[in-house]
């Protein structure tokens, strides 16, 4: 599949709905607290979806609810994927809840559709009071982010993304998924191209303006080896060690790379 670059008018479109995007999510890891269920925070995510909809433009919609991803034997049964402490991605809220306990770290991840374009997002929130190990992890996942962000310049390639968090983490001993990538993002949930957490500076399609891509360093705090859960989504480490997660949408521009989900 070809990389699709997003015209002006559908940039103004994700910009729109990338604020609403980034408002939710942050609600959302506002109300992880001991005592929350995932299914509640599933719930809020569907309840402030349609809360601030915008009726008059067809509404928004959870991008990952009743998505279907290639090679998933069943489409996808929630708003939200809410993955606790070994979980890495994708763990569904609403089939067997579970109540966050104080010293938990929980990955939020939402897709939006705002007047048919997608946006994908994804933070990870302490528990209450948690380990100092778990609270590194959280500060790296979430550096590598933004410099993974900071290398998508135009005339850089995806290698470059790669290599800028690729660098940064694996001198502190964290494992890097490699089965799981960010990826384009606009028309639908995954487009080309893969953007994966490791590279090589200069390898890879060359970023354009115009490129819209979802940047998602996931890390664990021990082995980079996962498994896929019985239940068909979610994916856990092999130790079972902790893993986080950070996401952002970002267009490609002439200037650099502009963040469009934040508020």
């Amino acid at each position: 599949m070809a990389i699709r670059l997003k015209s002006k008018e559908d940039i103004d479109i994700l910009r729109e709905g990338g604020k609403r995007h980034a408002f939710i999510l942050n609600e959302l890891a506002a109300a992880v607290a001991p005592g929350v269920s995932t299914k509640d925070l599933d719930d809020l995510a569907a309840r402030l979806i349609a809360e601030h909809a915008a009726p008059d433009q067809g509404g928004d919609k959870a991008a990952f609810l009743g998505y279907k991803p290639y090679g998933a034997k069943r489409p996808y049964p929630a708003s939200l994927c809410v993955s606790v402490n070994d979980a890495v991605v994708h763990g569904i809220p609403n089939e067997e809840p579970y109540i966050l306990r104080e010293g938990d770290i929980v990955s939020l991840d939402l897709g939006l559709i705002h007047r048919g374009m997608v946006t994908d997002m994804a933070v990870t929130v302490p528990v209450g009071k948690i380990a100092p190990a778990a609270r590194d992890l959280l500060k790296a996942t979430k550096k590598a982010l933004d410099l993974g962000i900071k290398a998508a310049k135009p005339g850089n390639t995806i290698g470059h993304i790669g290599a800028a968090i690729e660098g940064f983490i694996a001198p502190q001993g964290y494992g890097i998924v490699e089965e799981l990538a960010g990826h384009g993002v606009g028309y639908g949930v995954h487009e080309d191209p893969y953007v994966p957490n490791y590279g090589v500076a200069g390898e890879g399609d060359e970023l354009v303006p115009g490129m819209v891509i979802a940047i998602e360093p996931i890390i664990n705090e021990g082995t980079a080896k996962i498994f896929l859960d019985k239940d068909g989504y979610t994916y856990r480490t092999r130790d079972g060690k902790s893993s986080a997660h950070f996401e952002h949408t970002l267009v490609i521009t002439s200037r650099g790379a502009e963040v469009l989900t934040k508020l």
